[in-house]
């Protein structure tokens, strides 16, 4: 997978892309890394990507014309998912993570300030949210959803089981773990982790997660399990 970043602060990801999860997908080829400074496709001396409002309000809008062009150079030779992020997107989660980990190219473009002009949005091929509240700019998303991605390319966690067995992956919650020691300060490791039955590990595990799924998140029940779980 290759994966773009299109922003007016291309050295925030220097660090983080080159680290843990997604420093071993590049390592190992699984991931390619470019980041694009958006000021590259401005034309004046003072590399605007900023303007003023129609119609007045607060703050700086972020111009049309540096993302069409930089848009217009980067798929001139070959097709990309685009994402913008924008709190108007659809909210990230595990199953978007897993559709864009299929993707083979992923430029991601990160606004600021009071962020695009409206017309940005119609290249957009998909516009995503971590939540609803407001960030600074687009770029930790775009580090928060590559790290997600990458997790699930081939390889790179290196026990494929990891992703099946965490958080989300079923719409669940993680089950609790537990590792040495068995006993510390009066907390003791449930015997069945202990027991070597790997069948009622399993039993313990799935009830497990439904009831902290159901304690913690219910939302993210669906209607067949909150019935079984309820009798």
């Amino acid at each position: 997978m290759r994966i773009e970043t299109l922003s007016v602060f291309p050295e925030m990801f220097e660090t983080v892309m080159a680290t843990s999860i997604l420093g071993r997908a590049r390592d190992k080829g699984a991931l390619e890394y470019v980041g694009h400074d958006l000021r590259t496709w401005t034309h004046d001396n003072h590399r605007t990507v900023d303007d003023e409002i129609y119609g007045g309000g607060p703050g700086q809008l972020m111009k049309p014309e540096p993302v069409f062009e930089a848009l217009d150079e980067l798929l001139a030779t070959e097709p990309a998912k685009v994402i913008i992020f924008t709190p108007q997107g659809k909210t990230f989660d595990q199953a978007m993570a897993q559709e864009l980990a299929l993707e083979q190219r992923l430029i991601m473009i990160c606004g600021r300030y009071e962020g695009f002009d409206e017309r940005v949005y119609t290249l957009a091929d998909a516009c995503i949210s971590l939540g609803d509240y407001i960030l600074t700019g687009g770029e930790l998303a775009a580090m928060v959803v590559s790290d997600a991605i990458c997790r699930l390319l081939p390889g790179v966690l290196g026990d494929e089981q990891s992703n099946a067995d965490e958080s989300f992956s079923e719409g669940l919650l993680e089950y609790p773990q537990y590792t040495r020691p068995a006993s510390y300060r009066g907390m003791e490791v449930p015997e069945v982790l202990l027991s070597g039955n790997h069948a009622a590990i399993a039993k313990w595990r799935r009830e497990m997660s439904i009831i902290k799924t159901t304690e913690l998140r219910p939302d993210l029940l669906s209607e067949e399990l909150r019935i079984k779980n309820e009798e």
